[in-house]
């Protein structure tokens, strides 16, 4: 009886060793770091004469991911850097100081912008979501949604979205037909666009 006890033991023993040792504990969330030199976002806003294009660089941010599914994440955009790519020269340089002024982005009191990310919603096909997040220019934040796509390359992960922004929302005024009367071809749309690539380390 006793040898039976024993051996039972040592088998019951034996079991819960291979379980532990073959079926290693594997955590499978994992937070990378977004590269600032590989990331890029580009600028497009439209006015009734035509419209402007510049970059604008990514101060800091990192995705999340569960089981290679984007779960969570977040960026910083630094707004001193704001470049103007359509045009150069003089007109680049006013217009780039004109963007950097209070009349737009007042980046010396406010250097950066941020967006955080508070919901992902799988589209049902693989690397596909809806993003669902707050961002905050200037000292306004605002709740976004937007469809992006995740892939893998070179080992990399690589987000992009496009994304729509009403400036009138972030009481970026200046040239509005929102708040001023009889602007003519003088007025600047209110809404702009973030094509954003975001590629982590």
């Amino acid at each position: 009886m006793k040898k039976t006890v024993f051996s039972i033991a040592l088998l019951t023993a034996f079991s819960l060793g291979v379980m532990s040792f073959s079926v290693p504990q594997t955590d499978a969330k994992k937070t990378y770091s977004v590269s600032t030199s590989a990331s890029k976002i580009v600028w497009n806003a439209y006015k009734v004469t035509g419209q402007h294009e510049g970059n604008v660089a990514v101060k800091k941010g990192s995705l999340e991911f569960d089981n290679d599914m984007l779960t969570g994440g977040s960026f910083e955009i630094d707004m001193t850097s704001i470049t103007v790519t359509d045009i150069q020269g003089e007109w680049a340089q006013k217009l780039t100081g004109h963007l950097k002024s209070d009349d737009f982005f007042g980046v010396e009191k406010y250097p950066t912008a941020k967006f955080v990310i508070t919901k992902v919603v799988s589209r049902g096909t693989p690397g596909d979501y809806k993003i669902i997040g707050n961002i905050t220019i200037k000292e306004t934040t605002k709740e976004i949604k937007f469809l992006a796509n995740v892939k893998e390359e070179g080992g990399k992960q690589v987000a992009t979205a496009d994304i729509k922004l009403d400036r009138s929302e972030y009481d970026i005024r200046y040239g509005s037909g929102s708040f001023f009367d009889n602007l003519g071809d003088k007025t600047i749309y209110d809404e702009f666009d973030l094509k954003i690539s975001l590629v982590t380390e």
